[in-house]
């Protein structure tokens, strides 16, 4: 028997999941690791405990199923996006990773928008924003000048990751997406981009595939680990592309809505070059050749945890939702806008701020909850409707994991407001699922991606809209569509105001 492992490299923690050649979930191990704040704003992390967590996984892996030191075939990992690895020549990192969700660079995003106009939108599909690596280089290059000059390459990291268990330093291409570096349709570094702000070239590591083989696990690191024989690893990709393909996201019409802390609604984009002009995240996906897009709410479970920390500490979430079973569809005239960490799409604001709209003495704790669960969906069909008017795509399905899928009252309400059928997956394992599928298409254990997501992904519980229900929603829509408008200058004024 042979088995893969998939690593997921998340921002709080690590996983690991052993699978089989039917797809079929062995085993499973988690490491946290702490977030680093030093100042207000920033987000960073000691890249030596991703490798102190990785250790203690997949030591605690083979510790419970001490076959794999003899059957164990291949790795590969899913990665969270944009964040900054800054290595010296020895390739040791010269400081804590700038993580995606450090906010510190927007002096330097307006800085590459304004010098790189219409190219940056032509060449790298996206905009400049803080999440993105190339600020993070700039910002590095501006106030850390002596890291700068002992700076050899920069790695993402997941990337970092393969290399501390292979020796070999490279950059896979569905992660390379997310620095505002690569040109995204021709698949290379831009040297356009990074000549004009003086990004040397041996910083940028060589680009690989996801399915690429990028070396073996140095014998070293099999020692320590007990393994016996040699252990493919493969390039991965980043953590949503993984987790699009975990959930079997390989078609067009299909789509998959994503409710985390944040929040994702992505399509598949096969082949098919596109420019949504900043509107939607276009990225290079880890299935060869083909892309895919996606639009963010930044705060979509997170509006229902802050909800319920400050009014309703006491009760648990599925107490909460049962409650507002008892509501009714736009929460008896209660509207809920989810911008309390700004929002991403359609709305590129940082200033913007979340807001209760039609509040009165009739509505209870119920009409709030659903008021919530319904205002995340709403931020979230904001970016099906752009896929579908710039891109004239039409769902047949929208596959739900993460926090949202976990409420059947919530499942209800994306069926009714994407007016698309929802679908669950049986065994929800997020992106260290796709990492695992990519390890097995590249030890060729299946001769096509189809054949792959069939062993691999399992589908439970379907729910379809109720056209009733649909049609007081797009009313319900339509006044929440205007909500950002109404309430943009308000918002901003208050953000002022408070920091005066």
């Amino acid at each position: 028997m042979s088995y893969v492992i998939g690593i997921d490299l998340g921002t709080g923690s690590v996983k690991g999941l052993v699978l089989d050649k039917k797809g079929t979930v062995i085993e499973q191990a988690t490491e946290d690791y702490p977030l680093l704040h030093p100042h207000k704003g920033y987000s960073e992390q000691r890249p030596s405990d991703w490798i102190k967590g990785t250790k203690q996984v997949l030591s605690t892996l083979i510790a419970r199923q001490p076959q794999l030191k003899a059957e164990l075939a291949g790795i590969s990992i899913s990665g969270q996006m944009h964040s900054l690895v800054l290595l010296d020549k020895q390739g040791e990192p010269l400081r804590h990773a700038i993580l995606w969700n450090d906010v510190r660079t927007t002096a330097q995003c307006q800085e590459i928008t304004d010098v790189l106009g219409e190219k940056l939108l032509e060449k790298t599909k996206n905009l400049a924003l803080e999440g993105f690596t190339l600020p993070k280089l700039l910002w590095v290059k501006e106030h850390e000048p002596e890291n700068w000059r002992n700076a050899a390459r920069f790695l993402l990291p997941k990337d970092y990751l393969a290399y501390w268990l292979t020796g070999n330093q490279q950059m896979e291409l569905s992660d390379a997406a997310g620095t505002l570096l690569l040109n995204v349709t021709e698949k290379k570094w831009d040297r356009v981009i990074s000549e004009q702000f003086g990004i040397r070239d041996e910083l940028l590591p060589p680009l690989v595939q996801s399915m690429d083989h990028v070396g073996d696990i140095q014998s070293s690191i099999c020692e320590m680990l007990g393994i016996e024989g040699q252990v493919r690893v493969f390039a991965g990709g980043a953590d949503n592309a993984c987790a699009a393909l975990g959930a079997g996201i390989i078609e067009e019409d299909r789509a998959m809505c994503s409710i985390g802390t944040s929040g994702v609604f992505l399509s598949y984009e096969g082949q098919t070059e596109r420019q949504y002009n900043g509107k939607l995240h276009y990225f290079n996906h880890v299935i060869k050749d083909s892309y895919y897009s996606m639009g963010v709410t930044l705060a979509a479970g997170q509006s229902l945890t802050w909800y319920k920390d400050t009014f309703d500490a006491e009760d648990s979430f599925d107490q909460l939702i049962a409650e507002a079973e008892t509501s009714d569809i736009g929460g008896n005239g209660l509207l809920f806008t989810p911008y309390i960490m700004g929002e991403r799409t359609p709305h590129v604001d940082s200033q913007i701020r979340g807001s209760f709209l039609g509040m009165d003495a009739g509505q209870r704790r119920a009409d709030f909850t659903r008021a919530v669960l319904e205002g995340i969906t709403f931020s979230l069909k904001d970016s099906q409707a752009l896929m579908q008017k710039i891109a004239k795509k039409e769902f047949r399905e929208v596959i739900s994991v993460g926090g949202g899928a976990k409420s059947a009252l919530w499942l209800q309400i994306q069926a009714d407001i994407f007016n698309t059928k929802i679908r669950t997956l049986k065994t929800e394992q997020g992106p260290g699922l796709g990492a695992a599928m990519i390890a097995a298409m590249g030890l060729r254990w299946f001769d096509s991606i189809e054949q792959c997501v069939a062993a691999f992904v399992a589908y439970e519980k379907e729910y379809f809209p109720i056209s009733e229900n649909v049609q007081l929603y797009e009313k319900i829509y339509a006044i929440y569509r205007q909500a950002y408008g109404q309430t943009k200058e308000l918002c901003h004024q208050l953000l002022a105001v408070s920091k005066d």
